[in-house]
């Protein structure tokens, strides 16, 4: 059953997702247990193979749809697992998909895995401008602002929005997901702007330990200090890695040049 689930999201099939994610809900004792499981495996594939090369945008949003189907089943098992009670949340995290992005299936997969946690997630969509993200976060006093974005462009309005929360003398935590970011472009190009913690954050099923992280005033302190110690090795190996690149003089590079007669 979990092979089956995950070449669906690879192949981007969804006729017979529903039938196996109900396998799945059977085998596990919680439904959310899917989505952390197979599921995630699956999409976690897709990442890897989008990030190689292997897998294109248009393929990728199958994969999505997919996952979106076999979440929207769960749903209901979710809902009913929590009776109707209501409970103080763990913290609020507000989610959006950055200015010039459209995809939000990742920040959907996160969204409902925190939900299941009992965090509240404050999810502002697509297209969400750096104004808006950080009226909303300061209004409702969010403890996490969690940004997400597919394509390349996303990663320069990432550095932007990190850049604004710093001019406006933020303190939250900053969290960063998507295909296309990663941690080495979070510690190098986003981290730096941002005097509070901004991290990267691998896929949904790592988001729930470390919003406890972030949230908890016991764990916080060593937590963020750990993490920045991580960033600032990570921005010296990649200062040394481009600085011992091989390079030759521009009079040598023009004598190489290609003579094609």
């Amino acid at each position: 059953m979990e092979e089956r689930i995950k070449h669906a999201l690879v192949k981007g099939i969804d006729a017979f997702v529903e039938v196996d994610t109900e396998e799945a809900r059977l085998k596990f004792n919680r439904p959310i247990s899917v989505i952390e499981g197979p599921l995630m495996d699956g999409m976690n594939i897709v990442g890897d193979l989008f990030g190689a090369g292997k897998m294109f945008l248009p393929q990728v949003v199958k994969s999505a749809r997919v996952m979106k189907k076999a979440v929207a089943y769960l749903m209901p098992f979710m809902e009913a697992e929590k009776g109707g009670e209501e409970s103080k949340p763990n913290g609020v995290i507000l989610m959006a998909t950055v200015k010039g992005d459209v995809h939000d299936i990742g920040k959907n997969i996160v969204g409902v895995v925190l939900g299941c946690n009992n965090y509240r997630v404050i999810d502002l969509g697509v297209m969400v401008s750096t104004d808006k993200i950080l009226e909303t976060a300061i209004r409702e006093n969010v403890d996490i602002i969690g940004l997400s974005g597919l394509i390349t462009p996303s990663l320069d309005e990432m550095v932007h929005v990190a850049k604004e929360m710093e001019r406006r003398g933020m303190k939250t935590p900053l969290l960063i997901g998507g295909a296309t970011t990663s941690r080495v472009h979070t510690a190098v190009k986003i981290s730096p702007q941002y005097s509070g913690i901004a991290m990267h954050v691998l896929d949904a099923s790592r988001a729930v330990p470390v919003a406890g992280n972030l949230i908890n005033p016991e764990t916080s302190p060593e937590f963020v200090a750990q993490i920045k110690a991580e960033y600032e090795k990570v921005r010296s190996d990649y200062s040394r890695r481009s600085s011992e690149k091989d390079m030759i003089p521009l009079d040598e590079s023009r004598k190489r040049k290609l003579n094609l007669f």
